[in-house]
């Protein structure tokens, strides 16, 4: 009896060692979930829990040493550790993993005395920092990093580089990026060992996912809504609630204006013009932007960056919408279904973390139906290459804007994660990007055109 007692406080002991509190939530919004459950503002996040983020959410998380973990729209990650000594800092461990979406991470004060031992995963790549402040972009097969202040260095995965291990992985492979490199970004792609510097400004982080206005800055910096380095966002309430009541206050009453009437000018007759004004819609511009499997980019990304709006950026593929006024407006009500008029997809095999087969694929098949009602979209389609064929699903949300957000696959086989976009254009027209997990080796990449079916 007294030997089970005795090992069932020792498990208690081991599971809260490994359960240890990591930090606080400071704020949340929209859609955001911890282990499963709705994240609620003040509550603890411990060590190994999984982290989610809706289409509209966001998560603020304060570490147990003052640093900053913030998750954006549609992002999945953990903080798989964060033990912290302070009496000897040497033993402090920290380790984040994000698997999908867009996090920023700023180091807390256990960490700037510990840079050794910090590490940041994504499934292809591992972070270390020189006590930073920065962003990660990542999908399955691409991770992007850009430095808000400080320094990191990435390297992918491969060789004495893996997931497991702890601290940065620093060797001939890895690359380091500085603040002081302003607009440029680290990007690797799976089996990639040395990242490369790319430009940053459409590929960003920032981009991709945009910060919310009242996201802490850098450096206790505070601007458009900004907040300070403590870690608290400073959120507009209270100000719009001083700035009504300052509006509100009763003005003391001025003399009455001395009124001269003007002179009285009869204008000379104007004929009449007949004025027609025809808002354009904004049309939707889709392609590849980089050079897979020998095949040249359809268009020059920072190019057309310049002439429209960015709206998604998938492995080699991005989305835009043409500059304009907005013009859509999701209905209330109804249903309508695509027909898919065009798109293009690789498969990519990784036979190896350094080898890796880039085939062309085609899709066919397709079905894109959109219920306003309900504000949701299911769409399928058969990805052919060669003798074989693949089954994909996706299914997500609709935007009042026309914008499509895809549920998070997961790393489910044959689910994508997509974004895409619907639009009046020839009457009615739809694309997507996506991404799909196919088996063990295998992964996709495309785009979708579509085009409303005729009645």
């Amino acid at each position: 009896m007294w030997r089970s007692l005795v090992f069932i406080a020792l498990a208690c002991a081991v599971q809260a060692a490994q359960a240890a509190e990591a930090g606080k939530i400071i704020f949340v919004a929209g859609k955001a979930d911890v282990a499963g459950q709705p994240a609620v503002d003040g509550a603890a996040v411990q060590e190994g829990q999984m982290l989610s983020t809706g289409a509209d959410g966001f998560l603020y998380i304060k570490t147990v040493d003052s640093g900053l973990f913030i998750l954006r729209p549609n992002t999945r990650a953990r903080i798989a550790v964060y033990q912290v000594d302070e009496k000897n800092p040497a033993n402090t461990r920290v380790k984040f993993e994000l698997l999908s979406g867009v996090a920023r991470s700023k180091s807390g004060n256990a960490v700037k005395q510990a840079r050794q031992n910090f590490r940041f995963n994504t499934p292809v790549a591992a972070i270390g920092v020189r006590g930073t402040d920065f962003t990660v972009f990542t999908d399955n097969d691409t991770s992007r990093v850009a430095v808000i202040s400080g320094a990191i260095v990435m390297s992918g995965f491969g060789g004495a580089c893996n997931p497991g291990g702890a601290g940065p992985c620093e060797g001939g492979a890895s690359r380091e990026l500085s603040a002081a490199q302003r607009g440029l970004l680290l990007q690797v792609q799976r089996g990639q060992a040395a990242p490369q510097l790319l430009q940053g400004s459409p590929l960003s982080p920032d981009q991709v996912s945009p910060p919310r206005a009242d996201e802490p800055l850098a450096h206790g910096a505070t601007a458009g809504g900004g907040a300070s380095a403590t870690g608290q966002p400073n959120l507009d309430a209270q100000k719009t609630v001083d700035l009504v009541k300052v509006v509100d206050k009763p003005a003391q009453p001025a003399p009455p204006p001395v009124v001269i009437p003007p002179p009285v000018v009869t204008p000379p007759p104007v004929p009449p013009v007949e004025i027609s004004m025809a808002l354009p819609d904004r049309d939707i511009v889709w392609g590849r932007w980089q050079v897979v499997a020998g095949l040249p980019p359809k268009f020059n990304l920072p190019q057309v960056q310049d002439q429209n709006e960015l709206l998604a950026i998938n492995g080699n593929y991005a989305l835009f919408r043409t500059l304009g006024p907005d013009t859509f407006v999701a209905p209330n009500n109804g249903s309508i279904g695509f027909q898919l008029k065009g798109g293009e997809a690789f498969i990519y095999t990784d036979y190896t973390p350094s080898f890796r087969i880039e085939t062309p694929a085609s899709l066919v098949n397709g079905t894109l139906t959109v219920d306003f009602g309900s504000k949701s979209f299911a769409t399928t389609a058969d990805l052919a290459s060669g003798t074989e064929s693949f089954k994909l699903r996706g299914a997500g949300a609709v935007g009042a804007d026309g914008r499509l957000y895809g549920d998070a696959a997961n790393g489910q086989t044959g689910v994508m994660n997509l974004q895409g976009l619907l639009s009046k254009q020839n009457g009615g027209s739809a694309a997507y990007i996506f991404d799909s997990r196919l088996d063990e080796k295998r992964t996709a990449n495309g785009v979708t055109f579509w085009q409303q079916n005729s009645h």
